[in-house]
């Protein structure tokens, strides 16, 4: 999980990245259409949704719709969001089934509450680590992501997340706010020895709490490269904190050196004390 300078969300903001040009190979390249319908799969068995049963999904980051197009292969129903308008369009292009929203996951999700059956999203979670505006706290945008997320998810509903973690300090920042936002679950990751199939998926269950699957091809896994890192949600533990970051932890001292910046006051920096290295259908 090495940092590299060649990572998406290292160039830009997601709405500008994912451009017209961008967005285009997701309907032409054969090979990235493959791997995220392989994704998609993956996903839908880890949700462990009813057999021969239609199910109401959300899919977070649903870009130009591959990923609806395997639900509504399975039969299900759903309703994409994305912050990118060139992606929106190469899936209002394609035709896709399912309904299309523009919206920021960051600033939350804005459904009613207990909507969905459940909610899948490919790549599309670690963006919300970045911050791409000053006025972005990656902490906050999580939590405000997940506690919505929570909401609109019937009890008892998963969340399946694909995602490229850049370091264990991201997903350790992720899997906090899931767990600050009422979520229990944790990682599944398939293939732990391999460096190109490996694949990490956080798996979250809404007002229950479930055993994680096993990650794929780990029969002949190490001992040592684990598949599973399984958490239990605390809400209760959490209730008055509103989405703030731990007391004097690293979160915390980051939000109060940018409270300081804001007001003109000086901040010294102290950068390796807090351990950093590093048709249309869519609605607003």
């Amino acid at each position: 999980m090495a940092s590299s300078c060649r990572r998406p969300e290292h160039m830009a903001p997601p709405e500008i990245f994912y451009n017209e040009e961008e967005a285009k190979k997701y309907s032409q390249n054969s090979r990235m259409i493959e791997i995220q319908s392989q994704m998609s799969e993956r996903a839908v068995e880890l949700l462990n949704l009813p057999e021969d049963q239609s199910c109401f999904l959300l899919d977070v980051g649903c870009g130009s719709g591959l990923s609806g197009d395997y639900l509504s292969e399975e039969g299900h129903y759903w309703v994409g969001v994305d912050i990118s308008t060139a992606m929106l369009n190469v899936a209002l292009d394609r035709d896709v089934e399912g309904d299309l929203v523009l919206g920021d996951m960051g600033e939350g999700m804005p459904f009613r509450a207990g909507t969905f059956d459940g909610c899948i999203s490919i790549s599309a979670l670690q963006w919300l680590c970045n911050a791409d505006k000053k006025t972005h706290s990656p902490p906050k945008r999580l939590y405000t992501f997940f506690s919505t997320l929570y909401s609109s998810l019937a009890r008892g509903a998963r969340a399946v997340f694909q995602l490229y973690p850049e370091n264990s300090e991201q997903l350790e920042l992720i899997t906090s706010q899931a767990m600050k936002a009422g979520f229990s679950g944790g990682m599944v990751v398939d293939y732990p020895n391999s460096t190109k199939a490996k694949k990490f998926f956080l798996c979250l269950f809404a007002g229950v709490s479930a055993n994680l699957p096993k990650g794929l091809g780990t029969e002949s896994a190490d001992k040592g490269v684990p598949s599973q890192v399984q958490f239990t949600g605390q809400r209760s533990r959490f209730k008055n904190m509103k989405g703030k970051s731990a007391k004097k932890g690293k979160d915390w001292v980051l939000e109060k050196k940018e409270r300081r910046r804001r007001q003109g006051r000086y901040v010294k920096s102290h950068l390796s004390l807090i351990g950093i290295h590093f048709k249309p259908r869519y609605y607003i």
